[in-house]
């Protein structure tokens, strides 16, 4: 019953999606602003934080959450499933949390958001053995094939019609797109191939004003170095590719870009405001949102100025009839967690992930 719940939700969801692309391609945009929200991270603690995000997502009306990876922790029992009452007198074995982590997920994580929709987006924590993409696309695969997201990939692979862990849809005239950079092999040429084409179709698109572009791990050379796409020689060398014609984009197509990511535990702006890409074409605007509950990490130094870390949140993004997007990060306090998730889980745990979720002692 519940799992047919869910899919009812998925399904009307999609279909208010595949509406609003159909009045973005009629009318080439909005007419008044509107509202989205982005995070990502949700292992260790995200049971408890993903809520007070749902809340975030209903108080500002948003039109959709955008999930952008690491779902669970997946090399070991996240702790609010490891210090869960049910559990602490009968602890998973790993095996067993491997079985259950991701329906985990779609029922304390994706249910609290009801009828928002959700699009879901693959991290490296996705791929750690023993799981693998294709679980992943069987899993979520439903998130992944809405009619919105359907409509468009005819538009953009009309000769492939499977449903892939990276996709393109557009909203009121600003084109998002998710890209696959999970694992270290990552991007692939087919994967690359496919964003360039659409991004071109996008950019000759005269009702496409802006492109936002999000996926795992931020692309190479900004700030943290170390826990970017850098990470491996054949993602740097992709990475420097697609940011490559991001910029080309707006600098050639005349649009608005944005580009979002996460991967890092902790909330940045100005992510790609390095001397390195100063010297090297130039500078995006970039933000760094990973912070639904993961153990929070130290800064990398230097930092951007606006740069927080032992913080959880999301990232709210207010677009303006033109195109224009202004983010605002909000804060979720301990405060924030809903009264029933203190309850389930109990406030010692609730209080543990607020103080002691953290490499960085408060």
């Amino acid at each position: 019953m519940w799992r047919q719940w869910w899919y009812a939700v998925v399904l009307a969801a999609g279909v208010a999606s595949s509406g609003r692309l159909a009045r973005a391609q009629q009318n080439g945009g909005a007419e008044r602003s509107w509202t989205f929200l982005v995070s990502a991270d949700a292992r260790n603690c995200g049971d408890i934080v993903m809520p007070a995000i749902a809340e975030t997502a209903r108080k500002n009306n948003v039109s959709f959450y955008w999930h952008l990876g690491d779902l669970r922790r997946t090399s070991g029992v996240d702790e609010d499933i490891l210090n869960r009452p049910e559990f602490l007198a009968s602890p998973l074995t790993i095996d067993q949390y491997h079985a259950m982590q991701w329906q985990d997920f779609l029922e304390n994580q994706m249910a609290p958001f009801g009828a928002i929709p959700f699009l879901v987006g693959i991290g490296n924590h996705e791929v750690v053995y023993p799981k693998t993409r294709v679980e992943f696309l069987s899993k979520f695969g439903p998130w992944h094939d809405t009619p919105a997201l359907r409509a468009q990939r005819v538009i953009d692979s009309p000769d492939d019609q499977s449903v892939k862990t990276y996709f393109h849809w557009i909203d009121r005239g600003v084109s998002f797109f998710y890209l696959d950079n999970a694992s270290n092999d990552e991007f692939n040429e087919t994967q690359l191939a496919w964003f360039e084409r659409a991004l071109a179709r996008d950019v000759a698109n005269p009702s496409v004003r802006t492109i936002v572009a999000g996926m795992h791990k931020a692309l190479p050379d900004g700030y943290n170095f170390d826990h970017s796409m850098n990470e491996s020689p054949q993602s740097t060398e992709t990475g420097r590719r697609v940011y490559a014609s991001l910029l080309k984009a707006r600098d050639n197509g005349r649009k608005r870009v944005y580009v979002l990511a996460s991967h890092q535990h902790f909330y940045m702006e100005d992510v790609y405001d390095s001397q390195y890409l100063r010297e090297h074409g130039g500078v995006l605007p970039g933000w760094v949102i990973g912070t639904a509950g993961a153990q929070r990490y130290r800064l990398p130094v230097p930092s951007p100025k606006v740069a927080m870390t032992n913080v959880y949140g999301s990232l709210l993004a207010t677009v303006a009839p033109d195109g224009e997007i202004k983010f605002d990060f909000q804060k979720v306090a301990e405060r924030d967690v809903p009264d029933a998730i203190t309850r389930r889980f109990g406030q010692a745990l609730v209080s543990w992930c607020f103080t002691s979720n953290t490499l960085v002692p408060q």
